[in-house]
């Protein structure tokens, strides 16, 4: 549901401030600039928001309010009244006819954004699709914890990351940091004192600028009743310690919604390379497979038919490996592509350990591999 604002206010100036104020949320600003104006817009209109300016002239904001909330149709819209410093206690006296929360003038955005959060449930416009964020681009990502080293050990182990990795021991560092800068991602230790983990949690959900911002909860392995708490309020993920670094990097991504396909597929002008890492662990092999018909789909549909696999990081075969590559392999002989297979002398010892890979054929390097594809007519990497 897309909001609508209205603001009454015979300032013009106030009324850009709003409406700048809610250029980054999912709402309609609708303007008045006095009384009538703004009691026929909210008849028109029927706004979730109504803010009030309490002096204007032709009809002021105490006549427009008292009339809004006699008038069945419109009674229920709530409204936040703006006032000059001088009016504070006339809308105090005021607010029995009705009013949900009031603002001094002169007021920063954010705290106008705050109140009216608590209004509405306000949500930023989501970021155009035309290019997915990757897992290569850069992050702000924030560490709530009381223990230096664990801090170092997360900024130490995501180093080759691009990510901006700060850690602060506190709430209140954690709300003063958030003013400037909305993090992507928040990790909080769960054994910070007196459970303020799960008190700060509570203060990011109520936050415009944080409200969705994911949150992982650090914990020892062992704490599972503090696992079980904050799974149950909503942390987003669990990151046991002693803390697995890729484990955690690859929660980060899919909490991020990150395109991490880039890790493994590249184009090298006219060949598209599939390329496994040393460490090839199930997590890897799944998530390799996952982007495999769809890279291999989106090659064949740029005009692209020949694919390079590429093994000659991996230190020792596997079957998950050898299943990953037939998986490659099928899906090659179903689009009618090209296929050339890169593995270094280990890799072609152990494939002559397996019946069903003994017939493979791999090229010592990528420019190899490339030059075979103009060598001789299409032909799949061997496959008994």
């Amino acid at each position: 549901m897309r909001y609508k604002v209205l603001t009454v206010d015979d300032s013009k100036t106030v009324r850009i401030i709003v409406r700048k104020a809610f250029k980054p949320y999912d709402c309609d600003i609708i303007e008045a600039g006095n009384g009538v104006e703004g009691l026929a817009v909210a008849a028109k209109e029927t706004p979730s928001l109504i803010l009030l300016d309490v002096t204007m002239p032709v009809m002021d904001g105490v006549e427009m309010l008292t009339k809004l909330k006699s008038d069945p149709a419109l009674k229920g819209i709530p409204v936040i009244m703006l006032t000059a410093e001088g009016g504070r206690e006339h809308v105090l006296k005021i607010a029995k006819i009705g009013v949900r929360d009031y603002l001094v003038k002169p007021f920063k955005e954010e705290v106008l954004i705050e109140k009216c959060g608590r209004v509405l449930d306000l949500k930023p416009i989501a970021e155009a699709p035309a290019k997915a964020r990757s897992i290569f681009d850069p992050a702000d990502i924030l560490i709530v914890e009381d223990k230096p080293a664990i801090i170092q050990q997360i900024q130490e182990g995501l180093r080759h990351t691009p990510w901006k990795i700060k850690g602060v021991g506190t709430q209140a560092e954690v709300l003063g940091h958030c003013v400037h800068t909305t993090p992507d991602l928040i990790l909080v230790s769960l054994s910070l004192p007196e459970e303020a983990a799960f008190t700060l949690f509570r203060h990011i959900r109520t936050g415009i600028k944080t409200k969705y911002t994911p949150v992982f909860g650090l914990v020892v392995k062992t704490e599972l009743g503090q696992q079980q708490q904050a799974q149950t309020v909503g942390f987003s993920a669990i990151i046991t310690k002693p803390i697995d670094m890729a484990e955690l990097e690859t929660k980060i991504a899919k909490a991020m919604n990150l395109d991490t396909s880039l890790r493994y597929y590249s184009m090298e002008g006219d060949v598209m390379v599939m390329t496994l890492p040393e460490n090839c662990a199930p997590a890897v092999l799944a998530e390799v497979g996952a982007y495999l018909k769809p890279k291999f789909a989106e090659a064949v549909d740029s005009g692209y038919n020949k694919v390079v696999l590429d093994v000659h990081h991996v230190k020792a075969l596997h079957m998950g490996i050898i299943k990953l590559l037939f998986q490659a392999m099928q899906t090659c002989r179903e689009l009618a592509i090209q296929s050339a297979l890169v593995g270094h002398a280990q890799i072609v010892s152990e494939c002559k350990s397996f019946e069903d890979t003994r017939g493979w054929t791999f090229h010592d390097s990528l420019e190899d591999a490339k030059a075979s594809f103009g060598r001789s007519s299409p032909q799949l990497a061997a496959v008994s």
